[in-house]
């Protein structure tokens, strides 16, 4: 006979329940591999999937089975908001009501949010998503839903901290979030840090793993085609996800290009009122490099306490030859005090030392003793550009254009990617639009967690440069890119 928290058990237990399609609960192979890795004992176990692929019914069978087999077991669930962590309790809840057994097991509390197994003095407990609400759990298995609509991973650090109490596990499901967002940014490391990574399915599946940590994730890949629907499919591992079903969905008028790649796809996408798409940027990128020695323009946009400060260096051998390179981002402490002028001016020198720069574009009333020492050291003009309405539509409309056209070139920096990928395209009273960040908040709660989604200096500093440089009359240089 199978043992408990093995997989033929699990199986078989899963079996007696009953879907509310009236039809006993026969698992799928991606659902197997998941809890095989959770009953190997990890202590953090994802599943990135896309919508519609019955994680959150999965979850709420665990949650079950484990309150009937582990002794004192506590199930905290939690979720962005309280609302959505009940639809895992709703799924356990619907598995007791409609398969008898279970009803002679359990006891639901639909009141207090609450599954209590009183025989094994176990139980499954709907949290708010706050981390200081969470602080006193003493779990044994901590699941969190949809991971990428958290505010932040407060709770689900807060809860990992707590699992060596008692040997706990957290497994955490979601779907694609927004690029540069917490979440995402710690889905991109658990692949990366990972020590074995297994890829199948047309890369549609991957499943990442460490000593603690296993990720299993489905997902079009990077460079598949998001309109083929045979494509799509393979990240969809649920068979009750089709072709046919997939099709008629994305035909559907009320279906959005972001939301089908980031939704169904899984892919990190962003809200629709982003300022450039990642297509954009990507097509943009060259395999050029400004050539050392050659004078160029720098865009400089100054943060002091939140903000980064952005160095852009920017060349143009004529009018639609413009190139971007990469960029230096100085960050802030962000604790209280400021970032030292000290650590500006060595950027400014190491940039000049490779290529001079003969001009720099800045708004300088943010940093008037800077751009007397750019003037002094450096021997370059300074260029008061303003941030205001006026000044970010023209920087705005002449950069939109440039890369609308192909005038405008950029070599792939990481840095200067993710700030141009976190911009939002705001639009004025007037009709008029400028980049914007995609929230006006800075600190509160979230403190300096969630900065890292918000910065745009470095798209602010190159707009602000090709808007002045375009302006200005160009020497044709002897250097020619091949784009």
């Amino acid at each position: 006979m199978a043992r408990p928290f093995s997989l033929p058990h699990f199986r078989a237990w899963a079996r007696e329940c009953v879907l509310d399609t009236g039809e006993p609960w026969v698992l799928e192979d991606f659902q197997e591999w998941f809890v095989r890795d959770l009953f190997k004992g990890y202590a953090e176990a994802w599943l990135v999937v896309p919508e519609g692929n019955t994680k959150t019914t999965l979850l709420g069978g665990v949650a079950l089975y484990h309150c009937e087999y582990r002794e004192s077991a506590m199930v905290p669930v939690g979720a962005s908001a309280r609302e959505q962590a009940e639809w895992i309790y709703r799924q356990a809840e619907g598995f007791v009501l409609r398969t008898p057994r279970l009803r002679e097991v359990f006891r639901c509390q639909e009141g207090y949010r609450r599954i209590r197994c009183d025989s094994m003095m176990s139980r499954i407990q709907v949290f708010a998503a706050d981390d200081r609400t969470g602080d006193g759990v003493i779990p044994t298995l901590c699941l969190l839903d949809e991971l990428h609509r958290h505010r932040d991973l407060r709770l689900y650090r807060t809860w990992r901290g707590k699992l060596g109490k008692r040997g706990g596990q957290l497994a955490a499901i979601s779907t694609a979030g927004e690029p540069g967002s917490e979440f995402e940014v710690t889905r991109e490391l658990i692949r990366q840090s990972a020590t074995r990574v297994k890829r199948s399915r047309g890369g549609a599946y991957l499943r990442a793993e460490s000593s603690q940590l296993v990720l299993h994730e489905w997902a079009v890949p990077e460079t598949g085609n998001v309109e083929d629907m045979a494509t799509v499919k393979r990240a969809n591992p649920f068979s009750g996800v089709t072709v046919v079903g997939l099709r008629d969905k994305r035909s559907s008028p009320t279906m959005t290009l972001p939301h089908w790649r980031r939704f169904v796809c899984n892919l990190a996408t962003r809200a629709g009122n982003a300022a450039i798409t990642e297509v954009e940027w990507e097509k943009a990128e060259t395999a050029e490099r400004i050539p050392p020695g050659e004078p160029v323009w720098a865009g400089l946009d100054i943060g002091w306490k939140w903000d980064t400060t952005a160095i852009v260096p920017f060349w143009m051998s004529h009018f639609e030859r413009r190139l971007i390179g990469s960029a230096s981002i100085v960050t802030p402490p962000r604790d209280g005090t400021s970032t030292d002028p000290h650590l500006i001016e060595i950027a400014l020198e190491d940039l000049h030392s490779v290529n001079p720069i003969h001009t720099v574009v800045m708004d300088m009333t943010k940093g008037e003793q800077l751009a007397a020492w750019i003037e002094a050291e450096l021997g370059a003009e300074v260029v008061d550009r303003g941030t205001k309405n006026a000044d970010a539509v023209m920087d705005y409309d002449k950069f939109m254009e440039a890369l609308r056209n192909g005038w405008l070139r950029h070599t792939g920096d990481a840095a200067l990617k993710r700030h141009v990928l976190n911009a939002v395209a705001r639009m004025l009273p007037g009709g008029d639009t400028r980049f914007d960040r995609p929230s006006s908040s800075r600190g509160g709660r979230t403190g300096s967690d969630l900065q890292e989604v918000r910065v745009i200096d470095g798209l602010v500093a190159a707009a602000m440069v090709n808007a002045v440089a375009s302006s200005q009359p160009v020497k044709v240089e002897p250097w020619v890119a091949v784009w």
